[in-house]
């Protein structure tokens, strides 16, 4: 949905008729946490033309104390002013590119990482599109507290006598409506307290810019209802964890869409084939990225609809990847383990990358599996030559250390500095000793 602000002169002519108090100037860590700057209208021209410096030493990712100084360019395509549910001054929200002071690209800005990869795809022909259903819990709260009480005790598409979230995704909706969003679909989930809410494919960075977005909004809205709304991938044992599946293809610059073939037996392209091929073989590599926390594995594990085992399939869904059921212009496919932990800019960056070399190497899929691979004994798994995801955050580290995919794709800067914060993560993780260790053994021991 275009917000009609295209020009410097569109977003000053706005601003100025407005009566808008504040801008925020919005961009991202590496790790996919927005960071902000707020300036007076009387700055906005200034940023427009040169940008705002300022400091990024204490930016997960971004610079050391020596080389500090950055800059934050706003995209005036990006303008909004907050709806007044979100921020009752009139504030206006900018989305920033971050550069070097000599006017260079900062490597360390990770939506940069994405445009490279979709400018890579354009170059070869195609547009890249994703459509991520972005699920989350809603708990409630003991005055400042946060419990692990769930809002209510609904399942899967319940109506609103036992959903009794309802109201709050509506005003979910009507929020991300006034930032240009239009809500594509939004219900109940399985588990008690955990909902969906979703939005129309489009380009995969229009795309990233709305994931932040979502994430804000439904957090600030949960608050207004006294309750905590929480993205973490798995909060609580036994309940099914929150993931982010992610639909994806490719069209061609005609507006066909290069993943369908009606004269295949599955409809699916050779291009979507390979596609789909080099995601099986690189997803080992990307999984950190996918799936960046300690908590992400406590998601990933059997018997709570989240995928475990690398496969791709046609109707099953405990397949790592999913073929949904539309074709034409609907054709793509389905990854199912990304959660909502992670930096979405880099979440699709990988994707994209995978399927890329797929397409580059002329890869084949394996077979796709159309059994429950859950009930499968692990003789049958060989067979079908399934493999595990991988199981813990240090795991899939290892996996990612040893990647020329992920290092090309990310640049060395973010490579390397994804990787110090997310093993000294996994470092802080595996020398705590948990509850359960102290009830499971000290009685013991």
């Amino acid at each position: 949905m275009s917000t009609g602000i295209n020009t410097k002169e569109d977003v000053l002519n706005r601003v100025k008729k407005e009566k808008v108090l504040f801008v925020r100037m919005q961009f991202i860590d590496i790790l996919g946490m927005p960071k902000n700057i707020v300036i007076p209208p009387g700055r906005l021209e200034e940023a427009l033309d040169y940008g705002i410096p300022f400091d990024a030493s204490s930016i997960a990712g971004y610079a050391t104390i020596e080389e500090s100084d950055k800059i934050a360019k706003p995209d005036p395509k990006s303008f909004v002013i907050l709806p007044e549910e979100i921020e009752k001054r009139k504030t206006a929200k900018l989305n920033c590119d971050i550069y070097e002071p000599n006017g260079k690209r900062f490597i360390g800005d990770s939506k940069y990482v994405l445009e490279r990869v979709v400018s890579k795809a354009k170059k070869l022909g195609y547009i890249y599109n994703t459509g991520p259903e972005c699920e989350f819990f809603l708990f409630k709260k003991n005055g400042d507290d946060t419990t692990l009480i769930p809002n209510d005790a609904a399942g899967y598409f319940d109506l609103s006598h036992r959903d009794l979230a309802e109201g709050v995704r509506s005003d979910i909706s009507i929020a991300l409506k006034a930032f240009g969003i239009d809500t594509y679909t939004s219900h109940h989930e399985v588990s008690a307290g955990q909902h969906e809410i979703n939005f129309h494919f489009s380009d995969a960075l229009t795309v990233a810019d709305r994931v932040i977005t979502l994430k804000y909004v439904t957090k600030v809205i949960a608050r207004k209802h006294e309750l905590h709304a929480s993205f973490m991938p798995k909060p609580t044992f036994g309940l099914n964890g929150s993931g982010m599946h992610t639909h994806l293809s490719l069209f061609t610059k005609n507006g066909k869409n290069a993943f369908h073939d009606p004269k295949d037996d599955d409809q699916l392209s050779k291009l979507a084939k390979q596609f789909i091929a080099g995601l099986i073989q690189y997803i080992k590599e990307i999984t950190v990225i996918l799936n960046p926390i300690v908590n992400s594995y406590k998601r990933l594990v059997p018997g709570y609809e989240a995928p475990t085992y690398i496969s791709w399939a046609n109707r099953n869904r405990s397949a790592l990847i999913r073929i949904p059921t539309g074709r034409g212009n609907g054709t793509r496919c389905e990854l199912r383990s990304p959660d909502l932990s992670g930096n979405p800019y880099l979440q699709f960056a990988v994707m994209l990358a995978a399927g890329l070399k797929g397409i580059e190497g002329k890869l084949d899929p394996p077979a796709p599996v159309e059994k429950n691979i859950y009930e499968l004994s692990e003789t049958e798994k060989e067979k079908y030559n399934i493999h595990h995801l991988p199981e813990s955050l240090g795991h899939a580290l290892s996996f990612m250390k040893g990647s020329s995919l992920v290092k090309e794709t990310l640049g060395d800067h973010i490579f390397n500095a994804f990787l110090h914060v997310k093993q000294n993560e996994w470092r802080e993780y595996r020398t705590q000793v948990t509850k359960w260790e102290i009830d499971k053994y000290l009685p013991i021991l």
